[in-house]
Parts: C-alpha cells; structure tokens; sequence
C-alpha cells in the first residue's frame, strides 16, 4: 500500500533538509497550509506538478506505478 501523498511530500522534504518556512515561500502559501498538505490523503494535480518540480522528484511516476501495480494485480485474479 502506498503512503498518501502529503506523506510523501513530507518525507523528501525532510530527506533534502529543506525548511517548512522554505517550502511555504516556494509554494507562496502560509506555513499553516503546508502542514495541512503533509496531512493530505490527495491533492490537485496542478500543485502536485509545481512541487514535483521544486523538489525534482517525480511524485506523478510513483503514482503511475502504484497503479499500474494494483492493476496488474486485479488481472491476476
């Protein structure tokens, strides 16, 4: 099972050593909002392609393969 995605996010922000006050600025939003995103189960599309972008991972790939996984796994059944 995958994490949800604001855990994720969370994660490799954590993993490059960035600041929550460095994550907000870049994504022009409070630091309040941004403690609200690590807690999300999903997020829009449009924002989820701005911060792939500003921490240069690719969260569309992981989703792609999560999936691409569980669909494999419901044509074995």
């Amino acid at each position: 099972m995958m994490k949800p995605i604001g855990a994720l996010i969370k994660e490799e922000l954590e993993h490059q050593e960035r600041s929550i006050s460095w994550f907000a600025r870049k994504l022009s939003c409070d630091r309040s909002n941004v403690y609200r995103l690590f807690q999300k189960e999903s997020i829009d599309t449009a924002l989820l392609a701005r911060i792939s972008i500003l921490l240069g991972r690719n969260f569309f790939l992981e989703l792609s393969e999560h999936i691409k996984e569980k669909v494999e796994s419901q044509d074995l059944q």
